[in-house]
Formats: C-alpha cells, sequence, structure tokens
C-alpha cells in the first residue's frame, strides 16, 4: 500500500469520532476550494500544497472533490516545469487521487516528472528539497520514495535510502534534518521511521521511545524537546508512526483527544496550535489523520 493510501485509510476513521461535526469539516474544506477547483493556502491562492490536503480532506470524509475542474487545474503543470520539489511531489499525488474516469497524468508529462525529481537527489543516494545538496533529509527522503510510488515508478534502491537517513541520527535518539545535530526533530524522526518501515526494515525501537518522550503535559506532540507548545502537525505524524511500529501511546490517549478537540473550531477547520489563530486546510487534514488514529 502507498504511503498516501496507508493515510487516507486511517484518516477515514475520524469521522466515527466527529459524528455529526463531519458535516461542519467538509464544509470548511469546500469553503476553501478556488474557482479552478484547486484548495487554497492561508491568502486563498490555489496551490498545490494545500490542494493534497484540501483534496486527501475530503476523501476522508467518503466526499469528493469537483474533479473535472480539479483535473483542468493539474494538467496546466504539465510535467512540473518551474515546480520546487515539494510541489513536484504534490503534483504526483494529487494526480495519484484522480479516479479513472477522469483522466490522468500522460506519459510524456510523467516522465518529465520523474526527471525534475532526479534532480534533487543528493550525493548520499536520498533527496533534499535542495538540488545538489551532498546529504539528504528525512522529510525529502520520505516525500521522494511517495512521489516515486505515486507515479508508479520503479523501485528506488533501499540500501541507499536507509544508508543516509542513518547519518540523520541524532545524539538524543530521534533522527534530524541534519547529519549530527544533538537533538532531534519529532517530524523528521516521524519520517525516517516511516520510510524505514515501507522500506521492509524494522525501525530502531529507540526511535518509538523519542516519539512518545516528546508527548506535551497538556496533551499532543512537539516538534522538538525544547518546543514550548506542541503542534498538530507534529502529533498526528507522530501517532502514524508509532502506529506503524506498533508502539502503544493508550497511556496518553485521553490528553491526545483533549489536545485535538482544542484546537477544532465550529467553523469545521482545526487551528495548527493554541497559539494559531487561522484555520486552513493543512492542520484540518492532520487533525482528522490524528483523529483516525486515536479512533483505532
Amino acid at each position: 500500500m502507498s504511503f498516501r493510501l496507508e493515510m487516507l485509510q486511517v484518516a477515514r476513521l475520524a469521522p466515527g469520532l466527529l459524528g455529526e461535526a463531519a458535516d461542519l469539516v467538509e464544509g470548511f474544506l469546500r469553503s476553501r476550494m478556488t474557482p479552478e477547483g484547486a484548495f487554497g493556502d492561508r491568502e486563498g491562492r490555489s496551490d498545490l500544497y494545500y490542494t493534497v490536503f484540501g483534496m486527501e480532506g475530503l476523501l476522508a470524509l467518503q466526499r469528493e472533490p469537483e474533479w473535472a475542474a480539479l483535473v483542468g487545474w493539474l494538467e496546466t503543470f504539465g510535467g512540473g516545469a518551474g515546480l520546487d520539489f515539494v510541489h513536484l511531489c504534490c503534483l504526483a499525488r494529487c494526480w495519484d487521487a484522480v479516479p479513472r474516469g477522469f483522466g490522468g497524468l500522460g506519459e510524456e508529462a510523467a516522465t518529465g516528472l520523474l526527471g525534475r525529481l532526479e534532480g534533487y537527489r543528493s550525493g548520499d543516494g536520498g533527496f533534499n528539497q535542495r538540488k545538489g545538496a551532498a546529504r539528504c533529509t528525512a522529510y525529502g527522503s520520505l516525500l521522494g520514495w511517495a512521489a516515486h510510488g505515486d507515479l508508479k515508478a520503479p523501485g528506488l534502491d533501499p540500501g541507499a535510502l536507509l544508508g543516509c537517513l542513518e547519518e540523520l541520527r541524532s545524539g538524543d535518539g530521534g533522527f534530524g534534518n541534519e547529519p549530527g545535530l544533538p537533538q532531534g526533530s519529532t517530524p523528521a524522526t516521524a519520517a525516517a521511521v516511516s520510510l524505514h518501515r515501507h522500506l521492509r526494515r524494522t525501525p530502531d525501537g529507540a526511535a518509538g521511545q523519542w516519539l512518545l518522550g516528546q508527548v506535551h503535559p497538556g496533551g499532543g506532540f512537539k516538534a522538538m524537546p525544547g518546543a514550548p507548545l506542541p503542534d498538530l502537525l507534529s502529533t498526528a505524524v507522530a501517532l502514524h508512526a508509532l502506529d506503524g511500529m506498533q508502539v502503544s501511546f493508550a497511556g496518553h490517549k485521553e490528553a491526545l483527544l483533549d489536545f485535538v478537540d482544542s484546537l477544532w473550531s465550529a467553523e469545521g477547520g482545526f487551528h495548527g496550535h493554541w497559539a494559531d489563530d487561522e484555520l486552513d486546510v493543512e492542520y484540518t487534514y492532520y487533525g482528522l489523520l490524528a483523529l483516525g488514529h486515536l479512533a483505532l
């Protein structure tokens, strides 16, 4: 199962906890749709990154985006010329979600997209968000690997990816996005252990315990040991990684549910953290993913 479908399968459990509020979440997501059929960023501009989260959020609710309009917008990107690494990966993910009856990414565009992704391979065999980097990042490697899966491309060399990830181990037992860091970060550690699992390698159990150590006393996961507040992105990806490793977080479940609930708005969206005054589709999707894991 692809990384995209794995997350979507879990996020589809969220309506069981949301109940009637699922309709409010759908309403919020649709309110962020643009005339092009895409989803807008915090300024309302159509963006591939936010479109991934809006599209997947609706699918998690068993609702459908406006596929015909969305496909027309996706087609304007062709093979991704001019896009950065993250948006190239988002383009691949969007096309993977489009139902067959609405068309798909053409062979020429897919070849161009794969070639542009290759331009972000790091010298150690992984991926980095920057071209020409000597070292991979955990985030970049997971995105690059997932994009190849979304495009149904031949598999990448697992040995190279695993080797570059090992260099990102931090001094405290987590993973960072650069070698030699004294402390890891929750998103990087979650990305590293998830990629280990998809490459059919058992992640180091110490990384799971490191993730559990990032739970804030008030619920939620911190982005790193010194972070003052937990956030929804770190919480969702940490729960996904822990579930994949079969590391129990049952003792924190009630506090985690309270944390996610504290970020929900009656408008139907989720805030990113307690100090975040805005709502957007990215954090709303992470709210659904977190709730899906907490519904298990």
